[in-house]
């Protein structure tokens, strides 16, 4: 059975069959919408992040008050709006997916632990003990990201946290690892849309 957990802002989907656990970056408030797995061959295969619509919100809110596991024509419809936003929506830039490989997660838990942390790829490399070239092509296969995309978006996770924590744009830029503040404030702004002063 597939999982749709629902914070205030934004979903995630989870297909069936996947393990997962969830860990939460202070109180958070939302639902979460289970869907039957044989409804779930014509949504995504892989979890990913949307941003929540009104119309995705409202659907849900009305499915809520549900209590009999077989729908009316009405409510069926209305189901099958909840099906279609999720398959429909564009993938928001939240997600940080891990390698497999145990020598690229040795160095994804060392980025995640000390985003700061410069080393250059052939650096970390030689420090998990696998060739730069396969590191370059496995972490890309692995995760579809670059060794430099993927530890970008595990400094920006992280700088999400410090934001929702009020910490200042200056100390967090220099905490992971930037050179200066308008790079940090450059790569925010390129991934999400606006500066961090303004996230919140």
């Amino acid at each position: 059975m597939g999982r749709w957990v629902v914070p205030a802002t934004h979903a995630a989907w989870i297909p069936p069959h996947m393990d997962h656990q969830l860990l939460s970056h202070g109180p958070f408030e939302g639902w979460s919408v289970y869907v039957s797995e044989e409804l779930c061959s014509k949504l995504p295969s892989r979890p990913f992040i949307i941003k929540i619509t009104g119309l995705l919100r409202e659907a849900v809110t009305r499915s809520m008050s549900w209590e009999n596991p077989r729908l009316t024509p009405a409510e069926q419809r209305i189901a099958d709006v909840i099906l279609d936003e999720i398959a429909q929506a564009p993938e928001e830039p939240f997600s940080l997916p891990m390698p497999i490989d145990t020598r690229l997660v040795r160095i994804a838990n060392a980025l995640i632990k000390h985003p700061h942390d410069n080393r250059r790829m052939h650096e970390w490399a030689a420090w998990a003990a696998i060739a730069p070239r396969t590191l370059s092509r496995r972490f890309h296969k692995e995760t579809g990201y670059s060794f430099m995309e993927w530890r970008q978006r595990a400094r920006l996770m992280r700088a999400l946290e410090l934001l929702s924590e009020k910490t200042q744009v200056t100390t967090i830029a220099f905490d992971l690892g930037y050179d200066n503040v308008s790079a940090f404030i450059s790569m925010f702004r390129k991934t999400f849309g606006v500066t961090p002063g303004r996230y919140f």
